[in-house]
């Protein structure tokens, strides 16, 4: 009478998996979640480098510090890295928005534009807090992507976006 398997749950169940595999953000969420599972936060020793495959060259980890401005970063994958210039650099721009993942204790995602060595770029990134003993927020992980703007596309209002997650 009823068919074995439900068509509909399995048509949404696919959806949720192909978005989350689309955009990097996601990827690293669904892992972070994943390592989270029955905690609020996972700890910094739960995320091993071969878990973010090829993630891990957009992916980064600050070491929270008291006072926050006195946190630093513990790794910088490859793709991160390689973007700083003199003042300039995706890293630091991430590292800016730390002190509001700190004081709320969620995860945030920022989609924005900055200049990155005199050129114009869009990106997102999103700050994923992690606790050893579940109420301390000792370590971010972070990721991010991004690409320049396109002489057509670059807008005259700022462009700021940010969501919690």
């Amino acid at each position: 009478m009823f068919p074995e398997t439900d068509t509909l749950a399995n048509i949404i169940s696919d959806t949720i998996k192909a978005l989350f595999k689309r955009r990097l953000v996601d990827r690293v969420l669904y892992l972070w979640m994943e390592m989270a599972r029955g905690r609020e936060f996972p700890r910094y020793d739960q995320i091993e480098p071969p878990m973010l495959a090829k993630d891990r060259a957009n992916c980064l980890v600050i070491a929270v510090q008291s006072p926050v401005e006195f946190s630093y970063f513990v790794a910088i994958g490859a793709n991160l890295s390689f973007v700083q210039c003199s003042n300039d650099s995706l890293a630091d721009v991430i590292l800016s928005h730390l002190p509001q993942v700190v004081s709320v204790r969620r995860c945030l995602m920022i989609e924005s534009r900055a200049m990155l060595c005199d050129i114009a770029v869009l990106y997102r990134t999103a700050l994923y807090p992690l606790s050893e003993d579940g109420i301390l927020i000792d370590h971010v992980l972070g990721a991010a992507n991004y690409r320049p703007i396109r002489g057509n596309e670059y807008p005259i209002a700022p462009l700021i976006r940010t969501k919690w997650l």
